[in-house]
């Protein structure tokens, strides 16, 4: 994936985070939230009679608040569903639609609609609850890695993927190699032979299994794991089967018991600290060099006004960005023309300011407010900066967010900002 893509991606799950926070804070009077997981493949149609059908059946919901609720919910969904053609988009879609409380007895009805999240919707869900059921929704967006998967002994062999945290069975294979015990009449001397020749046939195989599915993946790929019972999966490696490009993306050999697809499942709870570590690898290495620039060298910055004013000079080579800052940003334009800004949590009001140049207050409500990771993404993406979200799941990490504003950047030039 070329950069301007993954900073596609992680502006895509930002927008998504975004969404469902907000939609974990809603709360109905009653079981009148709807939401709907729509894969791909469902057709539209289809989609409209099974909502159609959960209409009608709501007029028997003995509550008159919760079935005019439910059944405005079902309304406003059907009418979201006619700007679709036959099938939703990639990875299909997910609406959400009710009367949220706002205090005081009051209600507002919210509909949402997300298209194309970062991993395919698996199966049709109608969901009605007090609550929204974003939970599927977060966990693809915790996803992170594609990983090749080998588990193998000398009897059967397994390959597949881990796409984020989903592992995915993809091929098999038996092999013809004998047991130990010679059939009568071979000599031990041939029958070792023939069992030799099997067993080299069958890593063959499995390598050339693996070849047809990660080889056209390789740039995409983060590693490749390889269980089984020793010392089977350490033969196949030291015999360089595998790709030679393949072979260097081999993160570890783990003991894996069973080699079935099971297997694979196994061989992921073994390696689960190397991948743990992996999220993060990245996300250290930017930051390693941020603070080896912080301390010995000219090219960082941090904080929103110096980071802000360097990329709009194009001086930002990458953009920081903590994944947990949740600020505004609010631009001020006083009568006389001085434009200043102020950076806000997402929760707080917007207040009045005070032109720092010349004296005059300007009201909350001449303001301009929009997301803090919005505004300096606008400016990096026209400037041709990369933006890397960075992680709170280490300790640099956490310094971004808490010590550094959760913003910063590594320079291309000093700019003495």
């Amino acid at each position: 994936m070329s950069s301007s893509e993954q900073d596609q991606t992680d502006k895509q799950k930002y927008e998504f985070k975004k969404v469902i926070e907000d939609l974990r804070e809603y709360e109905g009077s009653g079981t009148q939230l709807v939401t709907i997981y729509i894969p791909d493949d469902r057709q539209i149609s289809s989609v409209v009679e099974h909502v159609t059908q959960e209409h009608s059946e709501a007029s028997n919901i003995k509550s008159k608040q919760t079935r005019t609720a439910v059944q405005d919910a079902l309304t406003s969904i059907k009418d979201r569903l006619r700007y679709y053609d036959v099938y939703p988009p990639d990875n299909g879609m997910v609406i959400f639609s009710g009367a949220i409380d706002t205090g005081g007895g009051r209600t507002d009805m919210v509909t949402k609609v997300l298209e194309s999240p970062p991993q395919p919707i698996e199966s049709f869900r109608y969901h009605c609850d007090s609550d929204f059921l974003t939970e599927p929704l977060e966990e693809m967006l915790g996803d992170k890695g594609l990983f090749g998967l080998i588990v193998l002994d000398r009897r059967e062999a397994n390959v597949g993927w881990l796409k984020g945290k989903r592992v995915e069975p993809v091929k098999s294979a038996s092999s013809l190699v004998p047991g130990k015990q010679r059939k009568g009449g071979q000599s031990a001397q041939r029958f070792a032979r023939l069992r030799l020749e099997a067993i080299d046939n069958f890593y063959q195989e499995v390598a050339g299994m693996a070849d047809d599915l990660f080889v056209d993946q390789r740039h995409e790929m983060d590693g490749i794991l390889v269980g089984g019972p020793s010392p089977t999966k350490d033969e196949f490696l030291d015999g360089d089967y595998l790709h030679h490009e393949l072979q260097d993306m081999v993160l570890g050999k783990f003991d894996v018991s069973y080699t079935d697809e099971s297997g694979l499942y196994d061989l992921v709870d073994a390696a689960q600290d190397i991948l743990d570590e992996y999220e993060v690898m990245q996300d250290k290495s930017e930051m390693e060099e941020f603070f080896k620039e912080l301390h010995d060298g000219d090219l960082a910055t941090y904080g929103f006004e110096a980071t802000r004013e360097n990329l709009i000079m194009g001086a930002v080579d990458r953009l920081l960005i903590s994944e947990d800052l949740r600020q505004d940003v609010i631009t001020y334009e006083c009568p006389n023309g001085h434009e200043e800004r102020e950076v806000v949590e997402r929760r707080e009001d917007t207040p009045d300011h005070d032109c720092s140049r010349c004296g005059e207050t300007v009201a909350a409500d001449d303001a301009e407010r929009e997301d803090l990771i919005d505004h300096l993404m606008e400016i990096a993406d026209q400037r041709g900066t990369e933006t890397k979200f960075i992680s709170t799941d280490f300790e640099k990490g956490e310094q971004l967010l808490n010590a550094f504003g959760g913003v910063a950047g590594i320079l291309r030039y000093d700019t003495g900002v």
